[in-house]
């Protein structure tokens, strides 16, 4: 029989996903911000008693809390559809009928497999059927989604979902280049490659439309 341990380190190694969305429990709420804070500050400090780590010493004395807070408040964040951002839409009153790309949308995220980052960027594109959103807005639910223990393909499905679901259109498309700390800085140690992966909806499904926002991608931006 297979070890269970070595089947699950063989999946996270593979960075295997097993679902469109993030595998949360449903109590996963129950606890406040600052609760959670508590808990994880204990959990901190037993896993840097346990590597030998001498938490009097000055350097290490707040480790337990800063890494607590930061996984809550910050890189964890997403997590918590309070924080999800509001996303308005406007009529689409200049009739603008072609896509428009956001591009190289800075995006830091968190390997689910063994917590550590995800670092590259993300290009998004839309075209309106009647609506669009603003600029800054885009960003917002690139962070969102990104601010959780997530995998690429994962992230840049729910990425055009979101979307989707707030212009009324499928015509959404995403790519996500990216370099995973899991694979530059341990295992392999390959500190070149990168990852891509995309999603295209509606209209982007056409090959032709694809090559457009390919192209626009690798548009040089100068000030």
């Amino acid at each position: 029989m297979t070890n269970p341990n070595e089947f699950h380190e063989e999946i996270g190694d593979d960075h295997f996903f097993s679902q469109a969305m993030n595998p949360v429990r449903k109590d996963a709420f129950d606890l406040s911000d600052e609760q959670k804070i508590e808990s994880i500050k204990k959990d901190v400090e037993s896993i840097l008693n346990t590597l030998g780590m001498d938490l009097t010493d000055d350097s290490l004395k707040g480790t337990p809390n800063r890494v607590a807070k930061m996984f809550v408040k910050e890189i964890f964040g997403g997590l918590n559809p309070s924080k999800k951002p509001g996303s308005s839409t406007f009529d689409n009153q200049y009739k603008y009928g072609e896509m428009l790309v956001e591009k190289n949308i800075t995006l830091y995220s968190t390997c689910e497999h063994h917590l550590l980052p995800i670092i590259g960027r993300a290009h998004v594109a839309y075209v309106s059927t009647g609506k669009v959103i603003g600029l800054s807005k885009m960003n917002r639910i690139v962070d969102y989604y990104a601010k959780r223990p997530q995998v690429q393909e994962r992230l840049t499905m729910q990425i055009v979902q979101e979307l989707q679901l707030v212009l009324n259109t499928q015509d959404v498309a995403c790519v996500i280049d990216a370099k995973h700390l899991c694979v530059n800085s341990r295992g392999i140690r390959d500190i070149e490659s990168s990852t891509v992966t995309a999603e295209y909806g509606g209209i982007f499904k056409d090959e032709n439309k694809r090559k457009e926002f390919l192209e626009y991608i690798k548009l040089e931006t100068k000030f």
